[in-house]
């Protein structure tokens, strides 16, 4: 008897499900796909406990004839193609007819479905593959699909399954995308009953794009336009001062089909040429609308890669098309006046936020306020500790007004605020005398110690003696053994980055506060990343409370923060955080010294007086590695006396001396 048979319908649907169907997101990207497909103009995504209880999807779409409810479920089941020729021209988001078999034969679902001008809809309830009623139902126009029990027959796959926070990240993401390359059609997305994103679905990209990552944000994206024979392209980039510390804030799409393609991404930063910081990159939404036919979807089970044709045509294309567009923008960042003087609704808002953040926090304008609850009232303003929670929230970072001296007191913003805060004795809390005092304490400065003597130095690392400075750039030294080049830069970097790993390891409850305290909004995901992670940013001094919808305030810093850079610096930790969002405490504590080691080190064209030179050329040999920075590049260079001889010929190649050559002349 033969060993070879063929596997019925639902375990053949299940082994699809493997790789259509990995996690909830999987679900929604397959179902909205279809809802666009079915030329919807408002898609409704409800999720619950990050999809692992319950996916819905609803839809104004064509909805399914009564005759087809059945059928679609069953595998390679689809009105999308007839003919090996419509493979290669496929113009839908779906096409295998693979997505609704694979999800019903590892869940739990309901359809419910009526097309234009009928009286009554078709309901449909599948489990694990298996049809268990099919009946007439009330319905409007399109269609609603209701997913429950994911992988409730398949349990070695619900396992892989990561926290409900990480899957909750995921489908957001997805959806965001989507609605990326939608604009024309409405999104709203809503998890345990609180909705977390909606898009208007007036086709304008640039306002999903703000919807997403803040309006701020959206204010910084430049409309890009570039077109050849083959390629139109149209979307929208960032202004080099607004990036981020990985790629996955670029999306691209293919006639509006979010797919993921190294060789773009990487045309859309070599558009930008050298305007971009190392390790930065920019937020970009880019479609690319091309003829089917020099597109083959048909390569990845999620069709989230694609294959194209005159790839390397396209990537010149989008790098001239983004150089152009930034080349007539005047990149150096513009400060409004006005930006500095809050309107009343912006004053109310911050009032508001406050308030509900901190219970302490209720001073009325222009009234007295009990002295006990002044002093509260006070310490929360100057970034007391607070236990307060609230909920996290989505949008850009925004650039709150953080005051680290007196001088800083007299603008606009603080001006207002006196007029609303006060003590008992009608005096401004903000610009009292005893307030101003308390205030203008700065942060500890992190100097190089040009007294500190080398207790550590080895004999591995010479005695360097300073002879001079080359460019701005290159400190020239000698030793017994020759010349040595030092790059400052490399080389404080080294200094800083022992000084700092020590640092950030120690962290204190003695913080320097902020005067207003710095409030931080994020995108959705990103939320959600840091909440998995306060933990390890409390570690390294960075101690986050939530404060609404997607938004966290810092109230105090680690006093090594270098003065005038304490904002910059938290945002550049907590960017590290979400970019590496799996890093230890250990790992993260080691990419922040690195960061900051190269953010207070010495830059080139930096020119040094001598005593600062001879400083940084005597801390150097304390370092338990002085030869390399941390990235890896090398310190020092160095010349032995023998290579300086041969470079000036006072060696030849026959080993003859050159004063035997002439005349017993001596050099």
């Amino acid at each position: 008897m033969g060993k070879i048979h063929e596997l019925d319908n639902v375990l053949a649907n299940q082994i699809a499900a493997g790789e259509v169907i990995e996690r909830p997101a999987s679900i929604i990207k397959e179902l909205v796909e279809n809802s666009l497909d079915a030329h919807s103009h408002r898609i409704d995504i409800i999720v619950e406990n990050s999809g692992l209880d319950s996916v819905r999807v609803i839809d104004d779409g064509d909805g399914i004839a009564k005759e087809d409810v059945a059928i679609a479920f069953h595998r390679h089941a689809t009105s999308k193609i007839s003919s090996q020729h419509d493979l290669f021209k496929v113009q839908t988001m779906g096409f295998r007819g693979e997505a609704l078999p694979s999800i019903a034969s590892v869940a739990d679902v309901i359809l419910t479905t009526a097309q234009a001008g009928q009286s009554e809809g078709t309901m449909i309830h599948i489990r694990g593959g298996k049809e268990l009623v099919t009946k007439p139902a009330p319905a409007r126009q399109g269609t609603d699909i209701k997913v429950t029990d994911l992988f409730f027959n398949t349990p070695a796959r619900l396992k892989y399954l990561k926290s409900p926070q990480t899957e909750l990240a995921r489908i957001t993401d997805i959806i965001n995308r989507l609605a990326l390359a939608n604009p024309a059609v409405a999104f709203s997305f809503t998890h345990n009953g609180r909705e977390l994103f909606r898009s208007a679905g007036n086709d304008n990209l640039q306002q999903v794009v703000a919807a997403i990552y803040g309006v701020k944000a959206g204010r910084k994206m430049l409309a890009i336009q570039g077109e050849d024979d083959d390629f139109k392209i149209s979307g929208y980039i960032s202004l080099p001062e607004l990036t981020r510390a990985s790629r996955q804030y670029i999306t691209i799409t293919i006639n509006h089909r979010y797919i993921r393609n190294f060789e773009l991404t990487k045309a859309i930063i070599q558009g930008y040429e050298s305007k971009l910081m190392v390790g930065r990159y920019p937020l970009a939404v880019i479609n690319i609308d091309l003829d089917p036919v020099l597109v083959d979807v048909n390569v990845h089970p999620a069709k989230r890669e694609v294959r194209l044709s005159k790839e390397q045509q396209l990537t010149k294309l989008i790098s001239q098309t983004i150089r152009q567009r930034i080349s007539v923008e005047n990149l150096i960042p513009e400060v409004d006046a006005d930006q500095f003087i809050p309107n009343e609704d912006e004053v109310a808002d911050l009032d508001r936020r406050l308030k509900e953040a901190s219970p302490a926090y209720h001073a009325k304008p222009q009234s007295t306020v009990p002295a006990k609850a002044q002093a509260a009232t006070a310490a929360t303003s100057l970034g007391a500790q607070n236990p307060a929670q609230a909920e996290a929230n989505d949008s850009e970072l925004i650039a709150p007004v953080v005051i680290h001296n007196a001088a800083d007191l007299n603008t606009p913003l603080m001006q207002r605020f006196d007029e609303r805060y006060k003590n008992e004795n009608n005096i401004p809390l903000f610009s009292s005398a005893p307030a101003r005092a308390s205030r203008t304490k700065k942060a500890q400065n992190i100097e190089l110690d040009v007294h500190d003597k080398s207790d550590k130095a080895e004999k591995r690392f010479p005695e360097l003696q300073y002879i001079g400075q080359l460019q701005g750039t290159f400190l020239l030294a000698q030793a017994g053994d020759g010349l040595y080049i030092v790059d400052q830069h490399a080389a404080q970097e080294r200094i800083n980055y022992e000084y700092y790993r020590q640092k950030i390891g120690e962290v204190s409850a003695d913080q320097q506060n902020f005067l207003v305290p710095l409030v931080l909004n994020y995108s959705t995901v990103d939320a959600l990343t840091i909440t998995q992670h306060l933990d390890t940013l409390t570690a390294v001094g960075i101690d986050l409370e939530s404060f609404g919808q997607n938004s966290f305030i810092l109230r105090s810093h680690p006093t090594w923060f270098k003065e005038g850079q304490e904002e910059e610096t938290a945002k550049e930790m907590i960017d590290w955080l979400i970019k590496n969002g799996k890093l230890t405490v250990q790992e993260f504590r080691l990419k922040t010294a690195i960061m900051m080691s190269c953010k207070r080190a010495i830059k080139a064209n930096h020119h040094l007086d001598e005593r600062e030179a001879k400083a940084l050329l005597q801390r150097l040999p304390q370092c338990e590695n002085p030869f390399n920075c941390p990235h890896g590049r090398p310190v020092t260079v160095h010349f032995n006396d023998q290579d300086l001889e041969k470079m000036f010929k006072r060696i030849q190649d026959s080993h003859v001396p050159y004063a035997d050559d002439f005349d017993d002349h001596e050099f």
